[in-house]
């Protein structure tokens, strides 16, 4: 016999499913069912903490519940793949990030299989579930796998228009996602073409260029700044590759200085990125990359993660204001 359940006890599916954040994931494939595709969705024990519960509710036949087997299932996407079906499998971004590179590389990128997979809870937001399972290396390796693009979506609907026009793009994809309690950005008619950046702002001392959780706390920042008299632009880069070059050097040739923004060790990722494309560019503007440093993460809640590594809105401004003071 179940013991009764204590008002005060912390109930999992319970607090999940008073996230309506966690509705994205779910409601994006949904509509991709709508419009005929062939979707499968499957997940690795993480149904309640990626919000795919919704979708294995509306369409339990086309639902795989892989257990703790995110390599197994990871293969098995791509099995999938060359059978017609259009897989979408996500677990937490430390595991197929990283865990799953193997398989990635070589069972999805190498054989070059539609799979889409989604790494959540990106970054140091698992918090007090420590370094093991903090994503900081994530955009480094996934975006080093030949024909694998990497999405960052900075809030929940460019998620959902992300997996909309993902229905069409050819090349296996990683999309990287934080917990779903990401403030919103963008309404529910968000647009997204992959490969191209959202400029906010655009910045004649400075711009930042962002991806995922911090794009929303670099525009409170830059709001705040501009409302000063500086001049201080924000670029959302959802898509880190292929990267928009373009909107890189039109910052580059406008700004005096680009800042890169990321939930992310700096070596690899975003940063690296933008550093790439202004090197071969050959540009002389100077560029600070800020994310975390060449460590492994810290344990804790993740409001205070955000703070101590300035990843927040007060963090972000301070660092701006630094690399804008005189040399």
């Amino acid at each position: 016999m179940n013991a009764p359940q204590s008002p005060n006890s912390w109930h999992y599916r319970e607090l999940n499913a008073r996230n309506p954040g966690l509705n994205h994931l779910s409601d994006g494939l949904l509509a991709l069912v709508e419009a005929g595709h062939p979707v499968v969705a499957g997940s690795a024990d993480l149904q309640y903490s990626n919000g795919l519960v919704k979708f294995a509710q509306a369409h339990p036949d086309r639902y795989i519940q892989f257990g703790i087997s995110e390599q197994n299932m990871v293969s098995a996407a791509a099995g999938l793949a060359t059978t017609g079906a259009m897989p979408f499998v996500a677990t937490f971004a430390s595991f197929v990030g990283l865990l799953c590179c193997e398989q990635i590389r070589m069972d999805v990128a190498y054989c070059k299989l539609p799979v889409r997979m989604i790494g959540h809870h990106t970054g140091i937001s698992l918090g007090f579930y420590g370094t093991s399972h903090h994503a900081t290396e994530d955009i480094g390796t996934m975006r080093s796998i030949a024909g694998l693009t990497v999405v960052s979506p900075s809030d929940g609907h460019q998620l959902e228009a992300a997996i909309r026009a993902s229905a069409d793009w050819p090349e296996p994809i990683y999309f990287r996602i934080g917990r779903g309690r990401d403030p919103e950005i963008y309404g529910p008619d968000a647009d997204f073409v992959f490969g191209r950046a959202i400029e906010h702002f655009a910045g004649e001392e400075i711009t930042v260029i962002g991806c995922g959780q911090p794009v929303h706390p670099a525009l409170e920042a830059a709001r705040r700044l501009n409302a000063e008299g500086r001049s201080v632009g924000v670029i959302d880069m959802p898509t880190v590759k292929p990267i928009d070059r373009d909107a890189i050097l039109a910052a580059a040739e406008r700004s005096r200085l680009i800042l890169t923004v990321e939930e992310h060790n700096i070596i690899g990722g975003l940063g690296a990125a933008v550093a790439e494309v202004l090197a071969e560019a050959g540009t002389g503007t100077r560029l600070i990359r800020h994310g975390i440093r060449d460590e492994y993460s810290l344990i804790a809640p993740p409001t205070h993660l955000y703070a101590h590594y300035r990843l927040d809105a007060q963090g972000i401004e301070a660092v701006i204001r630094e690399a804008l003071q005189p040399a």
